[in-house]
């Protein structure tokens, strides 16, 4: 067990630094080293991509709060747009884990694979949105937040890289956007750890299992994200980021074309 705890504490470690680092979100990193590192423990293939998806979600809700309050302090979360959609946010987010937990592996995997070339395409291009419009009323957020919540579920991410460029596009200046998609990635983490507990509750789990969140994992990967997080954070200020984040898409790339390969 002092093994596989340190397995997940290097997940963590890893998913911290280059959380604060580049400004993604750790399930882009979590996912698919959880895959990784679930096939190495031997467990079956059938809910592998399930357990990753659920445990990245639980991982978010201990990151998001240090990462969200550390934007408030900063006056750069902007809290009606937060209350507007975070109920769409919620019942898109829970019924998306729910419905993701009946989906193969296979199916998950694939996904995941398209949003990671889809991410890794964006950072590579670095395209960013126009604003050209202000944010919708009630029914819309509604609805924005219901998609966001329902793709963050079925890839295990907070939602910024869904959020960020939807209130980018409705004329929020990027600081904000940025500050407020953190804050919104904890509902979307509540939402979807409670969907993938209930998706999974009654399935062939291992032991110490809450559903589809693998608690050894999770354990591990809080302990030392929120450690590292910060040394990111710091390292973000003295390196060329966006030669970085061109890397890190190329190693995104890859990571989603060995997960393509293994599904083929």
């Amino acid at each position: 067990m002092v093994s596989v705890l340190v397995m997940y504490a290097a997940v963590g470690a890893v998913a911290g630094v280059l959380a604060g680092l580049l400004g993604i979100g750790g399930g882009l990193v979590i996912v698919p080293m959880l895959v990784y590192c679930l096939t190495l423990q031997g467990i079956s293939g059938e809910i592998i991509m399930h357990l990753a998806l659920g445990t990245s979600m639980a991982s978010i809700m201990f990151t998001a709060v240090s990462s969200f309050w550390s934007h408030h302090r900063r006056g750069a979360v902007k809290w009606i747009v937060v209350q507007r959609i975070v109920l769409g946010i919620l019942v898109g987010t829970f019924l998306g884990a729910c419905f993701a937990a009946q989906l193969s592996t296979r199916f998950l995997k694939v996904f995941f694979v398209v949003f990671l070339y889809y991410v890794a395409l964006q950072m590579l291009l670095g395209k960013k949105p126009k604003p050209s419009r202000q944010l919708p009323g009630r029914l819309g957020m509604f609805a924005a937040g219901n998609v966001i919540g329902v793709f963050s579920s079925l890839v295990g991410i907070g939602g910024g890289t869904l959020s960020v460029p939807f209130m980018v596009w409705c004329n929020i200046p990027l600081h904000q956007a940025i500050g407020t998609s953190a804050a919104i990635g904890f509902p979307i983490a509540v939402a979807g750890t409670l969907g993938y507990i209930y998706g999974g509750w009654t399935a062939d789990v291992p032991p110490m299992s809450v559903g589809y969140i693998y608690l050894p994992a999770l354990l591990g990967i809080i302990v030392t994200s929120v450690l590292t997080a910060p040394l990111g954070v710091r390292l973000a200020h003295s390196l060329p980021v966006d030669r970085l984040k061109r890397v890190f898409a190329v190693l995104l790339l890859l990571v989603a074309t060995r997960m393509l390969f293994s599904v083929l």
